[in-house]
């Protein structure tokens, strides 16, 4: 008996249940990965998400050769290539772990109708997420719409399984079929290579996401309370690229946090903040598949009149950190560089998009698809919708950014500006998150002239607060 087990998004041998119950039916295993940017709808991978498909496919066929196993490649529509596969190894079964993007739930249900219809077992399994979406209901049995009465949900729940152990060795058959080569897909191209800031700042694959979790608990988790929201130290995870490509499970991450904070109680508070983050990935899941029109559509329907400026030049001066806010514009060469950033400064860059410059927010979620290393379907969408305001459980539209004042908040000493945007890494603290108000002396001697080394700011942050506003009030009035 052979039975074909279907990687997309789980690029782990650890905590795998698809894997686990591919080895207890007590056949022979085939691995597989299907490149089917089609089947992904309207968001087949970004740029940077392609980069780091190329290396975590990498390191999981390194994982799987180390268990007398390997990752049979294979590009185009999914179910004829598994189809294909199953006539060619005479397999019996299909196994694999959900995804919950919409068109990755259609393509799954209409691939197991297929399958079972045939005599060929299909069988999926919950690895993802803590909780399966439809699983949190409220009391009227539907969808929660708002974060904290979900997560208590959830928390009352309980129950969440221990992770299954990594496999010693996975059955292999005695031939394999036919697999590409991961070269010739070319999902990172080599002329101009952009990626030398993501190959210093990240190890795609599971061993890379252990290693990152285990510095966390070690170094961070201690301080990240106060400090998750400084973009000046480490105090974040930065588990998140490693969480959305599967490389490690948000069960093996929860039981070591719970360890920790059982080893050392006064961690639990730390804990149960750093464990509360997990809790609005899951509620982003949860939303997305009660409304699977959130990437595209705003979910407060009045947003959909919303005036939205087309400044195409100040479009380009936010994606290259030119806006003359150097919080900003950190971030979002942060972005550029190493394919992430610093939550709270995500939150600063997209209000001010949004809210300064009144761009429409999905020109920022597609530009945050392209470029970040963990560009989460859902996540995405929920996120921009929040600082937009137009989301199920969004921030109110009148909270916006001041950018000087959350640099100076969460940057007090420019450290972070100074990593990112060099130019200004001579100026000192009192300004350097706002320069254009620097005396001019102080300027010439940190050698910045503004307009030539360094943009003056785009736009005037009072004035755009305004205009913002009185944009929303049309809403209101209609």
């Amino acid at each position: 008996m052979t039975d074909l087990l279907w990687f997309r998004q789980d690029f782990r041998l650890d905590d795998n249940p698809a894997l686990m119950a591919a080895i207890r039916r007590g056949g022979t295993v085939i691995p597989v990965f299907i490149l089917d940017p089609d089947g992904e709808g309207d968001w087949p991978p970004g740029s940077a998400g392609r980069w780091w498909l190329h290396h975590s496919l990498a390191a999981l066929a390194e994982s799987l050769a180390a268990r007398g196993s390997r990752l049979v490649l294979r590009q185009g529509s999914a179910a004829k290539v598994l189809d294909a596969l199953v006539e060619e190894t005479g397999a019996g079964a299909v196994l694999w772990n959900r995804r919950h993007e919409p068109a990755s739930v259609e393509r799954d249900a209409a691939l197991a109708r297929d399958l079972k219809r045939r005599g060929i077992a299909a069988e999926s399994f919950a690895a993802a997420l803590l909780f399966e979406p439809s699983e949190i209901r409220t009391r009227s049995e539907t969808p929660f719409k708002v974060f904290t009465p979900f997560w208590r949900a959830c928390l009352e729940r309980g129950g969440i399984a221990a992770p299954h152990a990594t496999p010693r060795d996975i059955p292999a058959p005695r031939g394999w079929p036919r697999s590409d080569d991961l070269a010739d897909w070319a999902l990172v191209p080599t002329t101009p290579d952009w990626a030398g800031g993501l190959r210093e700042a990240w190890t795609p694959g599971e061993a890379g996401a252990r290693k990152r979790l285990s510095a966390f608990l070690r170094q961070d988790l201690a301080g990240y309370e106060t400090r998750r929201d400084r973009p000046d130290v480490d105090g974040s995870s930065a588990l998140s690229p490693h969480l959305h490509w599967g490389e490690i499970g948000p069960r093996r991450i929860w039981q070591a946090v719970e360890h920790a904070a059982a080893e050392a109680p006064e961690l639990r508070s730390a804990a149960d903040a750093y464990q509360r983050e997990l809790g609005w990935r899951e509620f982003a899941a949860h939303l997305l598949a009660a409304r699977p029109e959130m990437p595209a559509e705003p979910l407060d329907g009045r947003f959909a009149d919303y005036p939205w400026e087309t400044d195409r030049k100040a479009l380009k001066a936010w994606q290259q950190g030119r806006t003359g806010y150097p919080i900003v514009d950190a971030g979002m060469r942060q972005l550029w560089q190493t394919g992430w950033m610093h939550n709270r400064v995500r939150m600063i860059a997209a209000s001010f998009l949004i809210k300064d410059l009144r761009i429409d927010w999905r020109a920022g979620e597609a530009w945050f698809w392209d470029t970040l290393v963990d560009a989460d379907l859902a996540n995405n969408a929920f996120n921009w919708q929040w600082v937009a305001g137009c989301g199920a459980d969004a921030a109110p539209y009148f909270r916006i950014f001041n950018p000087v004042l959350q640099g100076e908040k969460f940057d007090p000493d420019g450290a972070y500006v100074r990593r990112f945007v060099p130019e200004l890494s001579q100026v000192p603290p009192k300004w350097i998150h706002k320069p254009w108000q620097a005396p001019e002396a102080a300027l010439s001697q940190a050698s910045v002239a503004l307009g030539r080394t360094y943009p003056r700011p785009i736009v005037d942050h009072g004035d755009a607060r305004r205009l913002a506003l009185a944009a929303f009030e049309t809403l209101r009035e209609s």
